[in-house]
């Protein structure tokens, strides 16, 4: 006897309260089957169930994270099945991300009674914005002078300690925290996205962004970089209450679609939880010297000693380069790709050494790898670097020097044939300025000199009649290029700090 049979889920029976009706049906099922009273296990073992429960992840996919987030704010009906969630946001709103610990018991004990640090950024969605990222951002800088992407609304938040915001990221906040304590905090982002899209005709769509949180624990030194979790969520931003209207509108096209249109869409969640993904990576072109905070570690910083000769002024911390050699491995090679994010062609490099990949061309990479991405390879594998917008020579002043100085005010100055002054022989360190502010230079020089940027108080450039004129941003940006400054210093009021003039 040929007969089908149509079961409900068991999550539809139990929503629409048919639980009875279901229990008929399944008795039934008992009388076709054989005889004799059903089980539960024989139901589930029928195909239907066991089709169910083969979509399903596998067990180590559903493990418990060290740490969830989780955004308060409704994502978007409009999402289908297996896409990634969307939320919207208003501009400058403050919304609130939940800083969860779910450890389990004797998981990760090194940081019981310890605080951890989030880093949050808002990055581009798009992998083609991905490229341009820090000239998009440069952009938006001169078009908003003085606005930030993304800020800590600090007096709503709760639980967070020493929040950061450094000036020359605009997209970047940090604070540390204990897991062990209530953790939330306010974020709120002042870009909107339609201002990244290509303005051609107006009611362009807006791109989205991504709200991504890295997590690290302390290392022996004290420094927080090692990594513990890290977690993103997709989100479009819209000027004030425009994300109101646009989940409006979302929810009302999903109201006129039909049964079985809607069961190819997500619902709309109340909260939005944000997945697991990689740590954001380093990026080279940005001066890697930690931010101010956060940092135990204190270098001398001695000054005056010396005449600005090799053997007496610090040796500069060696340039950041990540450029491939003819001499290397595949298997470093594969670790150079993920370094510099192309991940995503490791498979099809598996057995390039670093030899194979410079002989590449141009447009075998773009062959290869399409046109962003195989541009964006070429440059690398060239070891292409971004001219600074402003390259200034500086010099330590010795006593050596002030004593001459000194000599040529009472005396008339004598030149050799060489052209030196008294023979001496100076030597100036440049320093390449991408930002053009003050906290750069600031970065830069205690880079130079190896030591702690909070050991430079204040920057100063001496003027006419020798008046000390405080360096701003905008002083900087109307520096000439290729200037020569000598450097000098003064004890700061503070303990362990110092002035710095440029002469």
């Amino acid at each position: 006897m040929a007969w089908a049979l149509k079961l409900p889920l068991a999550d539809e029976v139990i929503e629409s309260g048919l639980v009875q009706d279901f229990d008929a049906s399944l008795s039934g099922i008992g009388q076709e089957l054989g005889a004799g009273a059903y089980s539960m296990s024989d139901v589930l073992a029928l195909p239907i169930f066991k089709q169910e429960e083969s979509s399903l992840p596998p067990d180590n996919e559903n493990e418990i994270l060290p740490f969830q987030y989780v955004l308060c704010a409704a994502t978007s009906p409009a999402v289908k099945l297996h896409d990634e969630t969307l939320t919207y946001l208003n501009q400058g709103q403050s919304y609130e991300i939940r800083m969860l610990d779910n450890r389990k018991l004797g998981e990760l004990p090194e940081i019981n009674g310890k605080l951890v640090k989030s880093i949050f950024r808002v990055v581009f969605h798009d992998r083609r914005l991905q490229y341009t990222e820090h000239q998009q951002l440069e952009g938006w800088r001169w078009n908003r002078p003085g606005d930030r992407i993304l800020d800590i609304d600090i007096p709503m938040s709760v639980g967070i300690i020493d929040p950061r915001a450094n000036p020359t990221q605009l997209n970047t906040v940090e604070f540390l925290w204990d897991p062990a304590k209530r953790t939330s905090v306010f974020i709120q982002v002042h870009c909107i996205s339609t201002e990244f899209t290509m303005r051609k005709h107006g009611g362009e769509k807006g791109v989205p962004f991504r709200v991504q949180i890295d997590t690290f624990k302390e290392n022996e030194n004290g420094e927080y970089t090692e990594h513990l979790h890290s977690a993103s969520c997709q989100i479009k931003v819209f000027k004030p209450k425009g994300a109101d209207r646009k989940q409006k509108t979302d929810r009302e096209k999903m109201e006129k679609r039909t049964p079985h249109e809607k069961e190819k869409y997500q619902p709309s969640y109340e909260t939005t939880i944000l997945t697991e993904c990689s740590p954001w990576p380093e990026i080279t072109y940005v001066n890697n010297s930690p931010s101010p905070g956060f940092n135990s570690s204190h270098s001398s910083f001695s000054l005056g000693e010396g005449n600005g000769s090799p053997n007496h002024q610090p040796d500069p911390p060696p340039p950041v380069t990540d450029n491939l050699l003819p001499t290397t491995t595949p298997q470093e090679a594969q670790q150079w790709l993920h370094r510099n994010r192309f991940s995503t062609f490791t498979r099809l490099f598996t057995n390039f050494s670093g030899a194979d990949l410079l002989k590449l061309t141009r447009d075998d990479v773009i062959q290869i790898c399409g046109p962003a991405d195989g541009i964006r390879l070429f440059n690398a594998l060239k070891g292409r670097m971004v001219r600074p917008r402003l390259t200034i020579y500086v010099c330590q002043e010795s006593l050596q020097l002030r004593e001459q100085q000194q000599q040529q005010q009472q005396q008339p100055q004598q030149k050799h044939e060489d052209g030196d002054s008294n023979g001496t022989f100076f030597v100036y360190h440049a320093i390449y300025l991408e930002e053009l502010t003050a906290v750069e230079l600031t970065e830069k020089i205690a880079q130079l000199f190896s030591i702690s940027p909070r050991q430079i108080s204040q920057i100063y450039k001496q003027g006419p009649t020798g008046i000390h004129v405080l360096i701003s941003d905008e002083m900087i940006q109307n520096f000439q290029e290729e200037a020569c400054f000598i450097l000098d210093t003064m004890k700061a009021e503070t303990n362990d700090s110092y002035h710095i003039i440029l002469k």
